[in-house]
């Protein structure tokens, strides 16, 4: 199966360019998600595609990364120390997403069947990810 920016709708494309567009006119400021919708006259579903699309664009071409903060909303980084901000944000938030995963469901799965081959592989590779993003979130905090 293709991956996900591979399959990348014509309509999806079309919504990338619109976000792409609006943002580009209101720099350097950001716009928040609201905004976006509203500036871009698109529904909130096609804003989120657009947003993963061009996501996607901008790695693949090189561009300027895209960023969301609280403060500013969605727009283009101009700065390493904000791309690195924005980057430490994103890792400390997968952090939390893995560990509540493996506390919440991992964790309950692995009571009922505790010396399972799939449960030891598992709760191994979650705990490689965890400390991965652990140890990255270290290192760019300092």
């Amino acid at each position: 199966m293709p991956r996900a920016s591979e399959r990348r709708s014509a309509a999806s494309q079309r919504h990338a360019d619109t976000v792409r567009f609006v943002l580009f006119e209101a720099r350097p400021a950001g716009l928040t998600f609201p905004q976006l919708v509203r500036s871009g006259e698109l529904t909130p579903s096609q804003t989120r595609a657009g947003l993963a699309c061009l996501s996607d664009i901008i790695a693949e071409r090189g561009w300027p990364p895209l960023i969301w903060t609280k403060r500013d909303g969605y727009r283009f980084c101009t700065a390493a120390a904000e791309l690195q901000a924005s980057e430490l944000s994103i890792v400390r938030e997968k952090l939390t997403e893995i560990r509540r995963f493996i506390t919440a469901v991992v964790s309950t799965y692995a009571a009922l069947q505790p010396k399972g081959r799939w449960m030891k592989h598992l709760n191994t590779q979650l705990g490689s990810v965890d400390s991965t993003l652990d140890i990255i979130a270290e290192y760019i905090d300092t």
